[in-house]
């Protein structure tokens, strides 16, 4: 109970703390009474975010024993992550956090932070793919860089490192998901921008180590160009037949995604061996090609129908025999 009331109370001074320094970031025309208060509003904010992160630890060692084994699942995969790259420059350490809704100082927000980070993330998981995948076409690069980049992934990043903590929002914002969610990727966004930005020499090399190690889990059930163009000939194999007919149609127009990228939907339908039109599966992707292939990667994952008109495929060749 004590643990929990100090944490409460750091939280609260912590928020005290950043309107504070919101309010002094906003008034640059002070003088130095002012940047001397500045400089020790920060420095206070930097000695509680470090004790505010120190109790959280001893707060979930402590309850480790008493608390379920999931629990203790989430944790070690919490544990689990690459070490959070700090970022030095403490008034850009600030602004990541700082939405433009709470303050006008346009310098003192992340307003101008996410745009430079959404372009390094993009450029870093772009060439993470081209080394990683030698043999996939341009469209595919797209599909993937999009599962990296999306605001669901980097919101999911941003969490899972205690953003959503140390978030300074406007208030209303905790009552919608998907415009926190938005925050939540432009705040991850930004911090990737103000770790290049604090450390000019490394920055860069830095950042891109930590999105590699975040992202190649990801990637580890991604299947190669050459694999992956396998399905539907692996699935013609399976049924097809004199008479028989497989067909891929589009499912619904195609859609226009984030960065141009557009996104086909189709189906694959058999008809022969007593099924008319029967749909076997849907996929989606950046080509129609790519789409269809989903298509027979999901057919082919429906073992049961699969085995079924087999068996029919089996039973109409042993009668011709």
């Amino acid at each position: 109970m004590e643990k929990c009331r100090l944490q409460h109370r750091l939280s609260t001074v912590s928020d005290w703390i950043k309107d504070i320094l919101n309010d002094v970031q906003c008034t640059p025309e002070v003088e130095q009474p002012g940047t001397d208060i500045a400089k020790a509003v920060a420095d206070l904010n930097k000695a509680l975010c470090r004790v505010q992160s120190l109790t959280q630890h001893v707060a979930k060692s402590g309850a480790g024993a008493t608390f379920s084994s999931s629990r203790t699942n989430i944790t070690n995969l919490e544990a689990a992550l690459p070490s959070l790259p700090r970022i030095p420059n403490d008034l850009l350490a600030n602004a990541v956090f700082t939405h433009p809704g709470v303050n006008s100082n346009i310098k003192a927000t992340y307003d101008r932070l996410e745009v430079l980070g959404d372009a390094y993330i993009e450029l870093m998981a772009t060439r993470l793919i081209w080394d990683k995948f030698g043999d996939i076409t341009s469209g595919r690069i797209s599909q993937i860089r999009e599962l990296l980049v999306k605001n669901e992934t980097l919101a999911e990043y941003a969490t899972k490192y205690g953003f959503d903590k140390r978030a300074h929002v406007p208030h209303d914002y905790l009552t919608q998901p998907r415009r926190w969610m938005k925050t939540m990727g432009d705040i991850f966004e930004s911090y990737v921008a103000a770790i290049i930005l604090s450390e000019p020499q490394n920055g860069y090399k830095i950042a891109e180590e930590w999105l590699t190690q975040l992202w190649l889990p990801k990637l580890s059930g991604i299947e190669s160009q050459k694999s992956f163009l396998h399905a539907k000939e692996a699935l013609a194999q399976k049924i097809m037949g004199k008479g028989v007919k497989l067909r891929y149609i589009d499912e619904q127009p195609c859609a226009q995604e984030r960065r141009g990228v557009q996104t086909f939907c189709i189906g694959v339908y058999l008809t022969g061996w007593g099924w008319v039109n029967r749909h076997l599966g849907s996929g989606q992707g950046p080509s129609k090609a790519i789409a269809g292939n989903e298509a027979a990667l999901q057919a082919l994952a429906n073992e049961a129908l699969i085995k079924s008109i087999g068996d029919v495929k089996k039973a109409h060749a042993e009668t011709k025999s």
